[in-house]
C-alpha cells in the first residue's frame, strides 16, 4: 500500500503528495470513476500525472467502474463520445495501461491506446447465486441487449431464459409489457451490469410479479443507485438485490435490507498480481 497526501485548495482544486517513493516502480491506482464522477475522474487523472512525474515505470489505472461509459457512439448529431474522451484523458495523464471491471459496452476497450485488461463479476455474483440453490429457476434478461449475459447465468445456474420487452419513456423512465419465456411460479434471477436509476429493473420486476413469479432476485455489477433509484428498489417486489462494491454505497442505499453487497477485492487482487507477474489474466476465467 502506498501513502499520499490529498488536501483542496479553498478554490475547490485538488492537492495531491505521494508520500513513499515510487521511482522505478510498478504502480496500480484503484480509483472508480462514480459518484461525484467529475471529483473522481480528476482525482484519477491527477493521480496518474503525478505517479509518472515521479518516475514509475510502470502506471496501471484500475477503475473498477468507468463513468461517462454509456455515451460510446454518435446517436445523434452534435454529441459527444465520452467514453473515448476519457479514455484519452487516462492515457495522456500517464497510464501505462488499464484494468476495469464489467465495462458498459466491451468495445469501449478499443477507445484506448493502451492495453486493457477487462475483468467481469460474473464468477462472483454466480458463487452467490449457486449458495442459495433455487429451485425451478428463470434466468431473466431485463432487456433485449443483456441476452448474452443471461444466457450464461442461466447456463451456469441451470435455469431456463427469458427475456422482457421494454421501450424507454425518457432518461429515467421505462415501460416493460411483454415476457418472452416461462415465469409463471418460477423464481427469478435478474442481471445487469449496473443499477442506475433502477427504472428497467423494477419495472421488470413489478411485470415479472404480476405473472405469477414467486421469489425475485437482481444481481449487478455496479450499483450506482442515482436518482429515485433506491425509492423505486424499496416499492419493487425484491426479495434481494446483489451489487458489488466496484462503487461505494450511498447511506440511503445501504439502509435498504434487501441490498447485498458483494465484494470484487480477490478477483481485482488476482488480476494485479498477475500484471505484475506478466501472467495471463484471461486465465482466471477460463471454464474448468
Amino acid at each position: 500500500m502506498g501513502a499520499a497526501k490529498i488536501e483542496r485548495f479553498p478554490d475547490g482544486e485538488r492537492f495531491i503528495k505521494l508520500e513513499d517513493d515510487v521511482r522505478g516502480r510498478d504502480c496500480f491506482v484503484v480509483q472508480p470513476v462514480c459518484i461525484p464522477v467529475d471529483d473522481n475522474l480528476m482525482e484519477l487523472l491527477i493521480f496518474l500525472d503525478c505517479l509518472r512525474r515521479a518516475s514509475a515505470v510502470r502506471i496501471t489505472a484500475v477503475v473498477p467502474y468507468f463513468g461517462y461509459a454509456r455515451q460510446d457512439r454518435k446517436d445523434e448529431g452534435r454529441v459527444p463520445i465520452t467514453a473515448k474522451l476519457v479514455a484519452n484523458l487516462i492515457a495522456t495523464a500517464g497510464a501505462d495501461r488499464v484494468l476495469a471491471i464489467d465495462l458498459h459496452a466491451e468495445q469501449i476497450q478499443g477507445f484506448f491506446d493502451i492495453p486493457v485488461d477487462h475483468l467481469t463479476a460474473e464468477p462472483v455474483l454466480v458463487k452467490y447465486f449457486k449458495g442459495k440453490k433455487l429451485s425451478d429457476l428463470t434466468v431473466v434478461a431485463p432487456d433485449v441487449g443483456n441476452m448474452k449475459t443471461a444466457a450464461r447465468y442461466a447456463s451456469a445456474l441451470g435455469g431456463e431464459l427469458a427475456t422482457i420487452h421494454k421501450r424507454r419513456v425518457s432518461g429515467s423512465e421505462v415501460e416493460c409489457n411483454e415476457i418472452i419465456g416461462t415465469v409463471k411460479g418460477r423464481n427469478i434471477v435478474m442481471c445487469d451490469d449496473m443499477i442506475t436509476t433502477a427504472g428497467t429493473l423494477c419495472g421488470a420486476a413489478k411485470l415479472l410479479k404480476d405473472r405469477g413469479a414467486k421469489n425475485i432476485l437482481a444481481g449487478a455489477t455496479h450499483g450506482v443507485l442515482a436518482g429515485g433509484a433506491v425509492e423505486r428498489i424499496k416499492a419493487a417486489p425484491f426479495d434481494e438485490v446483489i451489487v458489488t462494491d466496484t462503487v461505494p454505497l450511498n447511506d440511503k442505499a445501504a439502509s435498504l435490507e434487501n441490498i447485498k453487497v458483494l465484494t470484487v477485492s480477490e478477483l481485482l487482487g488476482e488480476a494485479i498480481g498477475r500484471i505484475h507477474k506478466n501472467e495471463s489474466v484471461s486465465i482466471m476465467f477460463d471454464e474448468g
